[in-house]
C-alpha cells in the first residue's frame, strides 16, 4: 500500500490536526447521505442469494445511491474501481466485487459510502448467503454486537479510547480477535477524516469527543489471529490465517446524549 492509503486505512496512531465540528446545515447533509447509504445497503441485503455475483452486488448499490441524486464514495477513491467493497468468508475488507458467484453459506461483507452535498455517509454490513453455519451467526452477531457497545461508548466527554475497550473487551471475552491494522475514522467533507478510531484501546485514552464531530466505528472481528495481509491485487484485505472475519459499521454523530446513528433508514 501506499504512504497516503495506510494513513487513510490503518494504523493506531491518533491525529488530531483534521478533526471538525459539524454545523447543523452540514450534519442535516450527512444525515441524507447516511439514509442512502443505508438504504443501498438494504436493497444489496434483500437482494442477495446463491448464484449472484458480487458485480451484482455493486450493480445494485450503484443504481440506488444514483437514483437518490447521491455519488458513490468509494468509485475512483485512490483508484478503487467499484462502488461498494465486498468481501467474503476470510476476506476483512476493500474487497473488489467482480465475476465471483456467492454460494449458499458464503458470508459478504458490504462496504458501501455516499456523497450529499459533499459530505460522506459510510456504513458496512455482513451477511449470511442461503443457509449458514451457527459459527458463522455466532461470528456475526458478536461483531454486531461490539459495534452497538462502541456506539454507546461513543458520548460528549468520553474518549476514543472508551470506544475501543468496549469493542476489544467485549470481542476477545467472546474468544475472538479484533483486527488491529485497520481502524474507523472520523468523516464529514473527506471520506477520512481524524480522528482514527481504533477497535482497541484504553479506557479514558485518545481524543476526546465532542458534541457535533461525526465518526465511523467499524469492528471487524476475526475468527482466529487478528493479524492480516493484502492480496495481489492491492485492495483485498483477508485474514493471515484464512480464519473467517466479519465487519460492521456505522457512522454516527457526536451529541450531549446517546450517540446519533446517521446511517440508517
Amino acid at each position: 500500500m501506499s504512504t497516503e492509503r495506510e494513513t487513510l486505512f490503518a494504523g493506531p496512531t491518533i491525529g488530531d490536526r483534521g478533526i471538525t465540528l459539524k454545523s447543523p446545515r452540514e450534519i442535516e447533509s450527512m444525515r441524507r447521505a447516511g439514509w442512502v447509504v443505508a438504504k443501498a445497503l438494504d436493497s444489496m441485503m434483500k437482494a442477495i442469494r446463491p448464484g449472484m455475483t458480487t458485480a451484482d452486488l455493486d450493480d445494485i448499490a450503484s443504481a440506488e445511491i444514483r437514483a437518490q441524486g447521491a455519488k458513490p464514495s468509494f468509485l475512483g477513491y485512490l483508484g478503487f474501481p467499484r462502488t461498494v467493497c465486498v468481501s467474503v468468508n476470510e476476506e476483512i475488507v476493500h474487497g473488489i466485487p467482480g465475476k465471483r458467484v456467492l454460494r449458499d453459506g458464503d458470508m459478504v461483507s458490504i462496504d458501501c459510502g455516499a456523497v450529499v452535498d459533499g459530505f460522506h455517509g459510510d456504513s458496512a454490513v455482513t451477511v449470511g448467503v442461503g443457509d449458514i453455519s451457527s459459527e458463522c451467526q455466532e461470528l456475526m452477531d458478536v461483531t454486531r454486537e461490539a459495534l452497538d457497545r462502541g456506539i454507546a461508548a461513543a458520548t460528549h466527554g468520553a474518549r476514543v479510547g472508551d470506544i475501543g475497550w468496549a469493542v476489544q473487551s467485549f470481542v476477545e471475552g467472546r474468544g475472538y480477535s479484533i483486527v488491529r491494522e485497520y481502524v474507523g475514522h472520523g468523516i464529514g467533507r473527506a471520506l477520512h477524516e481524524d480522528p482514527q478510531v481504533p477497535n482497541f484501546g484504553t479506557p479514558g485514552s485518545g481524543t476526546l469527543l465532542r458534541k457535533g464531530m461525526v465518526i465511523a466505528i467499524e469492528p471487524m472481528v476475526n475468527v482466529g489471529g487478528w493479524r492480516t495481509k493484502v492480496l495481489a491485487d492491492n485492495w483485498t484485505v483477508v485474514t493471515a490465517d484464512g480464519s473467517m472475519s466479519a465487519h460492521f459499521e456505522k457512522t454516527l454523530l457526536i451529541t450531549e446524549g446517546d450517540a446519533e446513528v446517521l446511517t440508517r433508514l
